[in-house]
């Protein structure tokens, strides 16, 4: 049994592997961090205990020199570390709070203020109480200080700028990869079709000497012919990678068709091949006939593998609405799994023992990026067969008169 090929799948595990990099230093980070977190917290409340007790010993009628000093400077290291503290009394009244306003704000815009933030503070904290001979002398509410939350915050932020810089490292290696994939592509393309030219030339040659010479049967020189304009075609196309095509207005019809009966007569005689066509006879439309035709043999011999050389190709062209044109490419073959229809037009992916897995990528490119349509897998069931769709839009339909005609329907 054949097993799906992906010769570019192992290129995936070096992304997995930096991405699980950076997962793992972002976690330790976090990790770490919170921990930070918590013993700061911790060292925070230690720090607001000490200072409730030192201003209740402020208000101490009795108190020493040496205490007044030592007291005040613990209100003012709290002061100067930011921790947002509201002091109440034992009937929970605001008797100080270290909030600092503009000056000049009016005495009840100050209260009311300080009752917002006394209510926000009581949400985040249960209140330190302040006791002395084990009665409650008040209430102590707070914030974290702003050097906290920053610190609780920190690790988030490394972590989106760590993964912003990993998408764009991502984006730029992607990119870089990519455009150095498309320059040996185009080398090699246009390597191929100037190899190409010096045995056509001489196929050439050799087709016009059997024409002169009456022992050959003219019809085996005809089907030669055939296939050297053939490879003089694929030759053009190999020629013209990395440029821009230039679109033409062609019968579509005649276009499918012509190629149908060339490749039925190169393809194993146990597939039958329909072609049918329900648009207007002499229907144009706008494009490339020799990338078009490219597409068409790319995904017949899709099918024809598929079918494993016994079974029925379908080839039909129909209207849409709002002036569009399908072409449905059907075959009786294996059909495919609904794990793999979103793989089939990645590069690499093959179900062959041979074969780069490339065909159907560069007919989905063709097509969306040339040809402003779309390709895709119209439907498809395992053991029955696969319906591939091409579907033109607007921007290619020409707009030009086309001639009326009756529905056909023609075999290849």
């Amino acid at each position: 049994m054949l097993k799906s090929l992906d010769i570019y799948g192992q290129r995936n595990t070096l992304k997995i592997v930096v991405a699980l990099n950076l997962l793992l230093v972002g976690t330790a980070s976090l990790l770490y961090t919170n921990r930070l977190v918590e013993k700061l917290e911790a060292r925070e409340e230690s720090s607001v205990k000490l200072y409730a007790k030192a201003l209740f010993n402020v208000y101490e009628v009795n108190v020493n020199d040496d205490m007044t000093f030592m007291t005040d400077e613990i209100i003012f290291a709290n002061k100067k570390h930011n921790v947002p503290a509201i002091v109440l009394d034992q009937n929970n009244k605001i008797v100080f709070s270290n909030i600092e306003f503009p000056k000049g704000t009016p005495d009840d815009e100050i209260k009311r203020a300080e009752e917002l933030e006394l209510a926000e503070m009581k949400k985040e904290h249960q209140p330190i109480v302040v006791e002395k001979d084990g009665k409650i002398q008040g209430y102590v509410y707070y914030h974290n200080s702003s050097i906290l939350l920053q610190l609780r915050f920190f690790p988030y932020v490394q972590l989106a700028v760590m993964f912003t810089l990993g998408f764009l490292a991502y984006l730029a290696f992607s990119s870089a990869r990519r455009a150095e994939q498309n320059r040996v592509w185009v080398g090699l393309a246009k390597e191929t079709a100037h190899q190409l030219g010096t045995p056509l030339s001489s196929l050439m040659a050799w087709v016009e000497y059997f024409r002169t010479d009456p022992a050959i049967d003219q019809s085996i020189a005809d089907e030669i012919e055939k296939d050297v304009n053939r490879l003089e075609t694929i030759a053009t196309r190999f020629s013209s990678i990395g440029s821009i095509p230039t679109l033409k207005n062609e019968d579509l019809a005649e276009t499918v068709h012509h190629f149908v009966s060339y490749l039925e007569k190169r393809i194993s005689t146990k597939v039958s091949m329909q072609f049918e066509s329900l648009i207007p006879d002499g229907k144009q439309v706008m494009i490339n006939k020799l990338l078009f035709e490219w597409v068409i043999e790319n995904i017949c011999k899709n099918a024809v593998d598929a079918m494993k050389g016994v079974g029925k190709l379908t080839i039909r062209i129909l209207p849409l609405p709002r002036n569009e044109i399908a072409i449905d490419i059907t075959d009786t073959g294996k059909g495919i799994g609904k794990a793999n229809l979103q793989q089939v037009f990645n590069p690499g992916y093959s179900t062959k023992k041979r074969g780069w897995g490339l065909g159907l990528t560069l007919a989905k490119r063709i097509i969306e990026e040339y040809h402003n349509g779309r390709l895709f897998v119209k439907s498809s069931e395992v053991g029955k067969g696969t319906t591939f769709r091409i579907l033109l839009r607007d921007s290619v339909v020409s707009e030009e008169p086309v001639l009326e005609g009756n529905k056909t329907a023609k075999s290849a």
